[in-house]
Parts: C-alpha cells; structure tokens; sequence
C-alpha cells in the first residue's frame, strides 16, 4: 500500500492519489534532513529536535518549505513533550490547522503519519489497540496470524507517534481505553499466551491527540485521562497577510491538482480571507472590526476560506474558462455559513449589505454588487 502511494505522488501520474501523506508529499526535504542531521536523537527518532523544528516551521537557508503557520514556540514545546512519556493534546478552535500539525510533527519524527484513530461516535476500543480476522478465529483459534493491530498496536510495537483526531468525540470508556497504553507503556492481549499476550511499547512509540474547543462538553475527558498528556492550543492566524499568503499557496495547490489552469486572483482572495476574518470576530454594526452583533456561529476558520476559494477557482475556470470573481465567492459562500444556524445566512446578508459598501476597492464593490446572488 505504501508503495501504492509513492507511485501515485507525483504530479504527472496516471492516476495521483488526492493528497498523499506528510511523509510522501516531503519526501525529499526529510531525506535531506536526515542526511544533514548531525544533532542527539531521542531514542526511535528519525530526526533530532531542531531537525524536526525546521521540517515544520522551515528553513529558508537549507531550502525547507514553511508549512505550518503558527507560533515556533508551540511546536518547540510540542516536540519536547513528545521526547517525554506524556502525550500531546493540541486543542483549539476548528480550522486551526491542529491536525496538519499532528501530520507534519508524526512525519518528521516517525516518518509514518499514517497511523491514525479517526474519532466519533461509532469508534470502538477495537479500531484503537486490535481485531480479529474472524475466519482465521474461528477455523485456527486466537494466534499472531489472525489478529488484526489497529493504529495503537502498531505504533507500541513499531515505536511510532499515533495520532487520534477529535478525541472528544469518542465516548468515554473508549477514552479510557488509553489509560493503562499512556501509563503501563504496554498493551495485553489476553486471547493470546506466553510472550504474545503482551505487546510493549518500543521507543519512540507516543501520542498526539486533538480536540476541538466546541466540542468541549461532548464527551469531556476524565481527569486521569488529561493527566497522561500535556495541552496545547493552536490559535488563529493572528494577521491578514500570513493568513492571506497561507490561503493563496493552499489554493493554488488544489486548483493545480484540479486540472483549473490559471491561478487564483489575488484580489478576489484578498476580499475572500478579509470577509472570513471580520465574520469572525464579529461585524460590528458600524462596521468596526470587534466583536459585534453579527459574528457568525458558523465556523469561518482558515480550512474553511481555503475550500471556498478552492471552489471558487472552480466553479470560474470550468463554467467560465477564467479564474474565480467576487460574484463566485458570494455564491460559493452560503454552504459554509448556514452549517450550523440558519441566523448565519442573515447575518451574511446584512454583512453583504452594510458593511461591505464601506470597504474601499473594486473587487469589494463586486462583492456588494453580487450580494443577490446569496441564496436564500
């Protein structure tokens, strides 16, 4: 499968895999860390701290690209509670690129960011440490054969970072499955005898979580369980022009992998990621930028203004043969306001309507002037 993968990267193939892995998209800027990386390893690492520090924040002068945007200090302390035995726990609002920071930190020190808990409501205890193959069960009995590692396994066996996305949404036996993992360093499987009844933890084997701050109250954690990791928050893009420089890569990526030839307008980007961010902070009503009357409950992250735009460039270049106008984003826009209350809609439209007039440029006149276009 991994080969698979590889064999689809790189553009230009047959049939390319939609986004490969962390791992398969930075292939080259990891094999030239590790070549160069003369710094002390944790044991079970594949790059040292600082190496792993500049695969996710860059390095203009080595030629590493920037690609998480955010505060070095917080993947600093991301990756010295990772060379501890407690776990790292990135929580923060959604869209704040918590689990493209999982990937890039499971990548640079594992180089396998594949190995994941998907977290909801359906996930069982099974889908984290292991299942069966229930015809090798039942025609062999329990044995090495027809066990089945899920992603917890693997990675104590292998000495990997695990990752478990939306941890809040599990419910809470599921949960505390990971207890006696984070605390024992070891996982027993009692179907099996003698020395395979016990799997433990090799080095370099850890984990990172994410939640998300509004799911706070879900399924919130038990204290014992909070106390096997360390909590950091992924905050916002604090400024416009990361942001904005952020969204333009991204998009252009995926208008690239689209088959969409021309590149996305910056204007037009520019009134995309402004309207996102006074959404949400809140409008105020005499068009201040605080937090007002009108700030969307929707979630207006910076994933979110990606997606847009990326339907934006879409939705001009293959129905119009041109990249994307303000008159798209309008229309592209209301899929993402009205998720979840039907008062974001309104909220947008009076947004569209008194606000807007008053931001200077013509591409925010386009705005105003496509304002019809909002579906009801």
């Amino acid at each position: 499968m991994r080969d698979e993968i590889r064999a689809g990267a790189p553009d230009g193939d047959a049939t390319p895999v939609q986004r490969p892995p962390a791992e398969v998209r930075y292939a080259e800027e990891l094999a030239a860390l590790r070549a160069d990386d003369r710094d002390p390893r944790p044991p079970g690492w594949e790059l040292s701290l600082r190496a792993a520090r500049r695969f996710v924040i860059g390095d203009v002068e080595t030629g590493i690209s920037r690609k998480f945007v955010g505060n070095p200090s917080l993947v600093d302390r991301a990756l010295v509670t990772l060379a501890t035995s407690r776990g790292l726990m990135l929580v923060g609002e959604p869209g704040t690129a918590k689990s493209l920071l999982s990937e890039l930190i499971a990548a640079a020190v594992s180089g396998d960011s594949t190995l994941t808990v998907q977290g909801g409501a359906a996930t069982t205890e099974d889908q984290i440490k292991y299942g069966w193959n229930y015809a090798l069960l039942v025609a062999e009995g329990p044995s090495t054969r027809s066990l089945v590692p899920a992603p917890m396994l693997r990675g104590m066996a292998e000495g990997r970072l695990v990752r478990f996305e939306e941890i809040t949404r599990c419910p809470l036996e599921v949960q505390d499955s990971l207890l006696s993992l984070l605390s024992e360093r070891v996982v027993a499987i009692p179907e099996l005898t003698g020395p395979d009844g016990m799997v433990f933890a090799r080095q370099g084997f850890n984990v990172i979580a994410t939640a998300n701050t509004r799911d706070r109250g879900v399924n919130e954690m038990s204290a014992a369980l909070k106390r096997r990791f360390n909590f950091e928050t992924v905050f916002p893009i604090p400024d416009l022009d990361t942001e904005l420089a952020l969204v333009e890569a991204e998009v252009t990526t995926l208008l690239r992998r689209s088959g969409v030839e021309p590149p996305p307008d910056r204007d037009v980007l520019e009134v995309l990621v402004g309207t996102f961010r006074e959404l949400r902070a809140g409008a105020g009503e005499k068009g201040g930028s605080g937090a007002g009357p009108d700030r969307a409950s929707a979630v207006m992250s910076t994933a979110e203004a990606v997606s847009v735009a990326h339907a934006v460039g879409v939705r001009g270049w293959f129905l119009r043969g041109e990249p994307g106008s303000a008159a798209d984003v309008v229309a592209c826009l209301a899929g993402t306001a009205a998720k979840d209350s039907p008062e974001d809609l309104a909220r947008l439209r009076r947004y569209l309507e008194q606000q807007v007039p008053h931001r200077p440029g013509p591409h925010w006149k386009a705005l105003h002037d496509a304002r019809h276009l909002l579906a009801d």
